[in-house]
């Protein structure tokens, strides 16, 4: 394996970790290891008439609970230690975060910009076929999600194809996840990720003894703010932040990034850059910088890298100035950029639980598929109907009268939009109390990453145990 990859990064964390569990040696082993690595090439013929064949992957680290779980890349720069490493990930944050399931990842080799949308429907299905015949996709088996270049269009092209190759199959919705809401999607799945990690600041800002060792008062109300990529999770991310209280003073994106001290606009930034193509010249930006890497060396509070991996290295950590990191994308900071960020009092919230709240509304779509009913529909109503009674009956005995709008929001069912926000946050503020907890307890864990790895394999061992593999 080689030490300096992206796999080799993750099983860095791994084998930091596994020192301070006591499992033997050989279900430490198992557990790191990549069960399967499915790497396949398939021919598409494109619009013009010429046949191209498209290097594809579907891994799938840890079967220790079933289905696997993980998205899928297209990306010309996806290749097959990236999707093991990815895969590796998504075991150990599934287990942080209490969602059951093994860790997966897809991987298709293409930019997705040189293709037609019919080229990339045809590569989508063909890739769904591949995983069909070898028994890689299924509700009870494995099920992709949504990644780096794609989305809901192209998990509703998987989830059809499936059902295509099982007609009949009473649960096949829930082959995938990410769908559209009109294809039994779930709501708030797509903002389930940048919402999340919104979430795990916030927590990680409302101790008080953490924060007061870095020098920062409590609670995220004025904590400035960089955020990396304006994709799907940084857009999100900075756009709950902002709502929280913070300020975003600098958004990085591919040709550059921008600062301004007294905060930008998230939402006129997005616009811009949509119609222009570009931030650089965003209208109150104070400063531009076409170098991206250089707007993460800017001033902040709390850096947010939400693009991809390897974006904090040994070369570049020592001028960042944030005194928190948290990592909405997965792998952006080497093991040795780590060491020393967290080496000089700063706070890592380690990407595997930070990004997890896409895969814990997932969960939630999963759940809703194989049940094949929305959430709240079948207790809003009668919810409303309860609160309305309640709220009469203290009326007529305090003689105290509501506004309509006061009744509105006590009488009020709640939606699925708000159950999955519910079951979300929940899952988020549980999580990282629990790593806070494991790094206070265990003597020589000295970062939230150690705390989380120890804590995931402490969970996949004992549910390997549970097998009756390991007495």
């Amino acid at each position: 394996m080689n030490e300096n990859s992206f796999f080799g990064d993750v099983c860095s964390f791994f084998d930091h970790a596994a020192q301070f569990t006591k499992h033997p040696a050989g279900l430490l082993d198992q557990i790191k290891a990549c069960n399967s690595v499915y790497r396949f090439r398939f021919p598409i013929r494109r619009n013009n008439g010429s046949v191209e064949v498209i290097d594809a992957w579907r891994v799938e680290h840890s079967h220790h609970m079933s289905p696997t779980k993980g998205g899928i890349r297209y990306s010309e720069m996806v290749n097959e230690d990236e999707v093991m490493a990815l895969a590796a990930l998504m075991t150990y944050k599934c287990a942080i975060v209490n969602v059951p399931f093994g860790g997966a990842k897809g991987g298709i080799k293409i930019n997705t910009k040189a293709y037609s949308i019919a080229e990339l429907e045809n590569i989508t299905r063909r890739f769904t076929v591949e995983l069909v015949k070898k028994n890689f996709i299924g509700p009870a088996i494995d099920v992709p999600a949504p990644d780096y270049g794609s989305g809901e269009r192209e998990m509703s092209w998987i989830a059809d194809t499936y059902y295509t190759m099982n007609p009949g199959a009473l649960d096949a919705m829930g082959c995938v996840t990410g769908k559209p809401i009109a294809l039994h999607g779930i709501q708030g799945r797509r903002e389930a990720t940048g919402r999340g990690v919104a979430i795990a600041i916030r927590e990680c800002m409302s101790v008080t003894e953490d924060m007061e060792r870095l020098g920062l008062s409590v609670g995220i109300s004025g904590k400035r703010v960089i955020v990396q990529g304006l994709g799907n999770v940084g857009y999100h991310t900075a756009k709950f932040l902002a709502e929280m209280g913070a300020v975003i003073v600098g958004l990085c994106e591919v040709e550059g990034a921008i600062y301004n001290e007294s905060g930008l606009d998230v939402e006129e930034v997005f616009a811009f850059r949509k119609e222009n193509g570009s931030i650089l010249d965003f209208p109150k930006a104070k400063q531009r910088f076409k170098d991206s890497g250089e707007g993460l060396e800017q001033d902040c509070d709390v850096l947010v890298p939400a693009a991809l991996e390897n974006q904090i290295t040994a070369d570049n950590v020592g001028a960042i100035k944030a005194r928190i990191i948290a990592e909405a994308a997965n792998g952006p900071t080497t093991p040795e950029a780590a060491s020393a960020f967290t080496g000089r009092g700063g706070i890592i919230i380690p990407d595997m639980y930070c990004n997890a709240g896409g895969v814990t509304v997932s969960y939630f779509e999963w759940l809703k598929n194989l049940s094949h009913v929305a959430f709240g529909r079948m207790d809003k109503r009668y919810e409303e109907n309860a609160n309305l009674t309640l709220v009469n009956m203290v009326e007529q005995m305090t003689g105290v009268s509501l506004t309509q709008e006061q009744r509105t929001q006590v009488v009020k069912g709640a939606s699925e939009l708000e159950l999955v926000n519910s079951g979300l946050e929940d899952t988020m503020v549980r999580s990282y109390h629990e790593i806070r907890e494991i790094k206070q307890r265990i003597e020589g864990v000295k970062d939230l990453r150690t705390a989380a790895f120890v804590g995931a394999i402490d969970k996949v061992a004992v549910s390997y145990m549970n097998l009756g593999i390991w007495p």
